[in-house]
Formats: C-alpha cells, structure tokens, sequence
C-alpha cells in the first residue's frame, strides 16, 4: 500500500485542489452574470440570504454524501447498502435544508423558502427533485476518483506481485535441494534401485509444476497437495525414510482454486528446518471447506538443529496472501523452544 501512495497522481493534497477547481467552475458557470459574449466580462451578483442557505446546504450535503455515504457503500457494495445510502443522504439532506431555510432564515432574516403551513408529504416529495442536485456531483466525482485510484492501485499490485512471485519461485527447488535429489537419483541408479524411476519422475513433476503451474494466478488445491506430497516423497528418499511425517488432509471441494505455492512453503520448511522422529512426527493438517480453508503443520525443534523458519519463503508468502486475500486470511507463526508451528487461514 504504501508503494501505491507513493506512486499515484491521486493524493489527498492533489484531490483537494481539484475540489476547489470543481467549486470556482461551479460558482463561475452558475452564480456570475456574463455581459455579451466575452467569458471574461461579467458582474457579481448581489446574493440573497436564500441563495447563500441553499448554497450551504449543497455544500454540506454533497461532502456528507462524498465523505461518509459513498465510501460505507463501497466498501462492501451490494443493492441493499445503496438503497440505505440513499435513503439515509435524502433524510440528511431534507433535514439539513429545513433546519437551515425553515429555521435559521427566518430566524435570522425573517424569512423561509417554504409558505408556513406547507404539508409534509409535499415538503418530502418536493425534496426528491432537490435532493438530487448535490447527490449527482458528488456520486460522480467519487466516482471518477475511485475509478482512477483503483486503476493505480491495481497496477501497482499487478507489478509488486510479479516482483514478489519472482522472488518467491526463487525459492522454490533451490539448487542444494536439486543437488542433494539427483545425488541421491545416481546413486539410486547405480545400484539399480528400483525406486530410481518413480523418483526421477516425482522430481520432473515437480519441476514442471514449478515451471509451468506455478506461473498461473489459480491452480486447484489438489495439484498443490500432490506438489508437497512430492517434495516429502523425495526428502524421505533422500535421508533414507528417516522422515516421519503425519498427514491430515480433508477437502469437500477438490477442485477448489488457490494460488499457486501458497501451502508448500510452509511444508517445506518444516521438512528444512525441523526435526522429526516416530514419537514426534511432522504434523499437516488441511481443512479444505466451501468458504474456509485451515492449514497447520507443526515440527519439532532439535537442540542442535534451531528453528530458522522466516525467510524469503515465508516473507514473500505472506506478501502474496495480502495480494490474493486482503482482509480475508490470518498467517500466524509460532515458536516456541522445542516446536514450531505454522497455521494459515484463508475465507474464500
């Protein structure tokens, strides 16, 4: 966020010059008296005390709409809130304006824009019309800056997330993991395994997922399920099953979509950084519903072997999740000296 501030041509300072411009173009168009032809020859006119109420009333009105009514609509926009919207603008606007001409003026000047005794359905139904002078501006210069601001916002995302992907898919497969995989492939090889090829071919999965998947924006959570099932399938090869792993993985919808590479991490520094053994397993636990997806896994911390978890991975991981579910996920970590647990939680 902070780098879509520093970049847009939209500031508050900016917005409000471009207030004080809308407001002398309103003024200039409407309340001068042009002489002849010439834009720039024109008188000002005496203003009367209703003028200058109605003029107060149009201000408060539209900021009020501008400031507090727009932004509640929109920020969670449905049919039901816009109705409310209007609603509560044309109950303030009646209110504002009759507190205004009907009491301050003639308290004031003696005066009052309405005969004494008008009826209330006509007072409202008249207001229906005149509510409407300062709905429309104001509706459609938020509008024009909202529009404006989240076309900024949204290339700002766009760059920062592929900044942030390319360093993330960095981390992934790195070159000692890759090293100590086809280490273990040759040797596989060369005494004629015949774990040799399934292995070989985990590890071309993986990569083609890496390679090709992870450059998509979804995939479905069952491929990034067989991506770090892969990864602890090669890691057991590698340090000969002296892996211990505890698997807990519920889905009610398989093809769910996510982005890619947003579970793996978590699971691939627990087999990187932690310590397992048949008393203290690594625990991953996935809860995949219609709304609600819940993923854990805790490992254990050896005395020789701390915990380091919090790198590039987790960084850029958490950096995604803001991008992919603003206000919509929970990414805690928590360490303690003998374990380390991970626990993301995401609303769809």
């Amino acid at each position: 966020m902070s780098s879509f501030t520093k970049k847009s041509a939209w500031s508050r300072k900016a917005e409000i010059g471009y207030h004080f411009l809308f407001w002398i173009l309103l003024a200039y168009f409407t309340l001068l008296d042009f002489n002849g032809s010439n834009p720039f020859s024109f008188s000002i006119p005496r203003l009367d005390a209703l003028t200058l109420f109605w003029t107060a009333v149009l201000v408060i009105s539209f900021y009020f709409n501008y400031l507090l009514v727009l932004p509640w609509v929109f920020q969670q926009f449905n049919w039901k809130r816009v109705f409310i919207g209007l609603l509560v603008f044309y109950l303030f606007f009646v209110g504002i304006r009759y507190s205004f001409e009907e009491v301050l003026m003639p308290f004031f000047f003696g005066i009052s824009n309405y005969f004494e005794g008008t009826p209330l359905f006509y007072y409202l139904s008249d207001n229906l019309y005149f509510f409407t002078f300062p709905l429309i501006p104001s509706t459609i210069f938020w509008l024009i800056v909202f529009s404006i601001r989240l076309l900024e916002k949204q290339a700002v995302l766009a760059e920062e997330k592929r900044s942030i992907e390319g360093k993330f898919l960095k981390s992934q497969l790195n070159p000692h993991f890759l090293f100590n995989s086809l280490n273990t492939l040759y040797a596989m090889v060369t005494i004629n395994s015949d774990k040799a090829l399934p292995a070989i071919e985990t590890l071309s999965n993986m990569m083609k997922y890496t390679t090709y998947e992870a450059q998509k924006d979804y995939i479905k959570i069952q491929d990034e399920i067989d991506y770090f099932r892969s990864f602890i399938a090669l890691e057991k090869l590698r340090q000969h099953d002296e892996v211990f792993i505890q698997l807990e993985l519920k889905t009610e919808k398989e093809d769910q979509l996510i982005p890619p590479l947003i579970l793996s991490p978590l699971v691939e520094n627990a087999l990187k950084h932690g310590r397992s053994d048949q008393n203290n397993p690594i625990k991953i636990k996935l809860n995949c519903q219609f709304d609600r997806l819940s993923f854990e896994v805790t490992n254990k911390v050896g005395e020789k072997r701390k915990d380091q978890q919090g790198g590039i991975g987790l960084e850029n991981l958490e950096k995604r999740l803001e991008i992919y579910y603003p206000g919509n996920y929970s990414f805690d970590l928590e360490r303690q000296p003998d374990y380390f647990k991970a626990k993301l939680d995401i609303r769809f």
